[in-house]
Protein backbone atom coordinates (compact mmCIF):
# COMPACT_ATOMS: atom_id res chain seq x y z
CA UNK A 1 0.00 0.00 0.00
CA UNK A 2 2.79 2.42 0.88
CA UNK A 3 4.50 1.69 -2.44
CA UNK A 4 1.32 2.56 -4.37
CA UNK A 5 0.93 5.80 -2.41
CA UNK A 6 4.56 6.76 -3.05
CA UNK A 7 4.17 6.03 -6.78
CA UNK A 8 1.04 8.20 -6.93
CA UNK A 9 2.84 11.07 -5.18
CA UNK A 10 5.76 10.79 -7.61
CA UNK A 11 3.40 10.78 -10.59
CA UNK A 12 1.59 13.88 -9.27
CA UNK A 13 4.88 15.74 -8.74
CA UNK A 14 6.09 14.75 -12.21
CA UNK A 15 2.81 15.86 -13.80
CA UNK A 16 2.90 19.13 -11.85
CA UNK A 17 6.49 19.77 -13.02
CA UNK A 18 5.57 18.92 -16.61
CA UNK A 19 2.57 21.29 -16.50
CA UNK A 20 4.62 24.07 -14.94
CA UNK A 21 7.38 23.77 -17.53
CA UNK A 22 5.06 23.49 -20.52
CA UNK A 23 2.87 26.43 -19.46
CA UNK A 24 5.80 28.73 -18.61
CA UNK A 25 7.47 28.34 -22.01
CA UNK A 26 5.87 29.43 -25.30
CA UNK A 27 4.44 26.53 -27.34
CA UNK A 28 7.08 25.03 -29.59
CA UNK A 29 10.02 26.50 -27.65
CA UNK A 30 10.36 23.52 -25.34
CA UNK A 31 9.65 19.94 -26.28
CA UNK A 32 10.07 16.98 -23.93
CA UNK A 33 12.76 14.60 -25.13
CA UNK A 34 10.35 11.70 -24.70
CA UNK A 35 6.57 11.93 -24.29
CA UNK A 36 6.03 10.43 -20.88
CA UNK A 37 2.33 11.12 -20.37
CA UNK A 38 0.72 9.13 -23.18
CA UNK A 39 -1.52 6.21 -22.37
CA UNK A 40 -1.07 2.65 -23.53
CA UNK A 41 2.13 0.81 -24.26
CA UNK A 42 4.52 1.91 -26.94
CA UNK A 43 6.41 -0.53 -29.13
CA UNK A 44 10.20 -0.39 -29.04
CA UNK A 45 11.74 2.14 -31.39
CA UNK A 46 13.58 0.96 -34.42
CA UNK A 47 15.88 2.58 -36.98
CA UNK A 48 13.53 1.76 -39.86
CA UNK A 49 10.97 4.45 -40.69
CA UNK A 50 7.26 4.23 -41.49
CA UNK A 51 5.71 6.38 -44.22
CA UNK A 52 2.57 8.27 -43.17
CA UNK A 53 0.39 10.37 -45.46
CA UNK A 54 -1.72 13.12 -43.89
CA UNK A 55 -4.52 14.80 -45.83
CA UNK A 56 -4.86 18.26 -44.26
CA UNK A 57 -8.00 20.38 -44.04
CA UNK A 58 -7.27 21.96 -47.43
CA UNK A 59 -7.05 18.54 -49.12
CA UNK A 60 -3.25 18.77 -49.45
CA UNK A 61 -1.39 15.47 -49.05
CA UNK A 62 1.63 15.68 -46.74
CA UNK A 63 3.95 12.68 -46.64
CA UNK A 64 6.39 12.13 -43.77
CA UNK A 65 8.58 9.34 -42.44
CA UNK A 66 8.47 8.54 -38.75
CA UNK A 67 9.86 6.06 -36.27
CA UNK A 68 7.92 3.00 -35.15
CA UNK A 69 6.72 3.65 -31.61
CA UNK A 70 5.88 7.30 -32.24
CA UNK A 71 2.24 8.26 -31.91
CA UNK A 72 0.62 10.14 -34.78
CA UNK A 73 0.52 13.17 -32.48
CA UNK A 74 4.30 12.82 -31.99
CA UNK A 75 4.70 12.74 -35.78
CA UNK A 76 2.69 15.94 -36.25
CA UNK A 77 4.75 17.69 -33.54
CA UNK A 78 8.15 16.33 -34.61
CA UNK A 79 7.54 17.18 -38.28
CA UNK A 80 6.14 20.61 -37.33
CA UNK A 81 2.98 20.04 -39.36
CA UNK A 82 0.65 23.03 -39.20
CA UNK A 83 -2.75 21.55 -38.34
CA UNK A 84 -4.45 24.38 -36.45
CA UNK A 85 -5.51 23.36 -32.93
CA UNK A 86 -4.17 19.81 -33.32
CA UNK A 87 -3.07 18.10 -30.08
CA UNK A 88 -4.17 20.75 -27.59
CA UNK A 89 -3.80 18.45 -24.56
CA UNK A 90 -0.37 17.23 -25.74
CA UNK A 91 -1.36 13.57 -25.69
CA UNK A 92 -2.86 13.35 -22.22
CA UNK A 93 -6.18 12.03 -23.58
CA UNK A 94 -8.04 15.08 -22.29
CA UNK A 95 -9.40 16.47 -25.59
CA UNK A 96 -10.28 15.38 -29.11
CA UNK A 97 -8.20 17.86 -31.13
CA UNK A 98 -5.94 15.12 -32.57
CA UNK A 99 -8.98 13.47 -34.17
CA UNK A 100 -8.06 11.71 -37.43
CA UNK A 101 -10.15 9.75 -39.94
CA UNK A 102 -8.95 6.56 -41.64
CA UNK A 103 -10.23 4.33 -44.41
CA UNK A 104 -11.94 1.12 -43.31
CA UNK A 105 -9.01 -1.18 -44.10
CA UNK A 106 -6.46 0.88 -42.15
CA UNK A 107 -8.87 1.44 -39.26
CA UNK A 108 -9.03 -2.33 -38.71
CA UNK A 109 -5.21 -2.45 -38.33
CA UNK A 110 -5.09 0.22 -35.61
CA UNK A 111 -5.99 -2.01 -32.69
CA UNK A 112 -8.71 -1.69 -30.09
CA UNK A 113 -10.17 1.61 -28.88
CA UNK A 114 -10.13 2.15 -25.11
CA UNK A 115 -13.15 3.44 -23.21
CA UNK A 116 -11.21 6.63 -22.41
CA UNK A 117 -10.52 7.25 -26.11
CA UNK A 118 -14.19 6.60 -26.96
CA UNK A 119 -15.23 9.18 -24.36
CA UNK A 120 -12.99 11.80 -25.98
CA UNK A 121 -14.05 10.81 -29.51
CA UNK A 122 -17.65 11.52 -28.50
CA UNK A 123 -16.58 15.20 -28.28
CA UNK A 124 -14.93 15.24 -31.72
CA UNK A 125 -16.36 17.36 -34.53
CA UNK A 126 -17.14 15.36 -37.68
CA UNK A 127 -16.93 11.96 -35.97
CA UNK A 128 -17.05 8.94 -38.32
CA UNK A 129 -17.10 5.17 -37.85
CA UNK A 130 -13.36 5.15 -38.63
CA UNK A 131 -12.30 8.04 -36.38
CA UNK A 132 -9.44 7.70 -33.89
CA UNK A 133 -7.30 10.02 -31.78
CA UNK A 134 -3.77 10.47 -33.11
CA UNK A 135 -2.29 10.44 -29.61
CA UNK A 136 -3.52 6.87 -29.16
CA UNK A 137 -2.11 5.37 -32.36
CA UNK A 138 1.51 4.25 -32.21
CA UNK A 139 3.23 3.48 -35.49
CA UNK A 140 4.32 -0.02 -36.42
CA UNK A 141 5.77 -1.34 -39.67
CA UNK A 142 2.36 -2.88 -40.45
CA UNK A 143 0.97 0.67 -40.76
CA UNK A 144 3.40 1.54 -43.58
CA UNK A 145 1.79 3.90 -46.09
CA UNK A 146 -1.18 4.76 -43.88
CA UNK A 147 -3.37 7.70 -44.84
CA UNK A 148 -4.80 9.84 -42.03
CA UNK A 149 -7.30 12.57 -42.89
CA UNK A 150 -7.52 15.62 -40.64
CA UNK A 151 -11.20 16.62 -40.18
CA UNK A 152 -12.37 20.00 -41.49
CA UNK A 153 -12.68 21.41 -37.97
CA UNK A 154 -11.82 20.58 -34.37
CA UNK A 155 -13.81 20.91 -31.18
CA UNK A 156 -11.45 22.92 -28.97
CA UNK A 157 -12.94 24.03 -25.66
CA UNK A 158 -10.16 26.63 -25.31
CA UNK A 159 -11.80 28.78 -27.99
CA UNK A 160 -14.80 31.05 -27.52
CA UNK A 161 -17.93 30.86 -29.67
CA UNK A 162 -16.61 33.58 -32.01
CA UNK A 163 -13.48 31.48 -32.73
CA UNK A 164 -10.98 33.63 -30.84
CA UNK A 165 -8.66 32.14 -28.27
Amino acid sequence: MALVTAARRLAQVSLREYSRRSSAVPRGAWQPAERSFTTGTRPLRSDSKVTVHFINRDGEKITVKASPGDSLLDVVINEDLDFDGFGACEGTLACSTCHLIFDEEMYKKLGPVTDEEMDMLDLAYGLTDTSRLGCQICLTKSLEGMVARVPESVADIRQTKDGSA
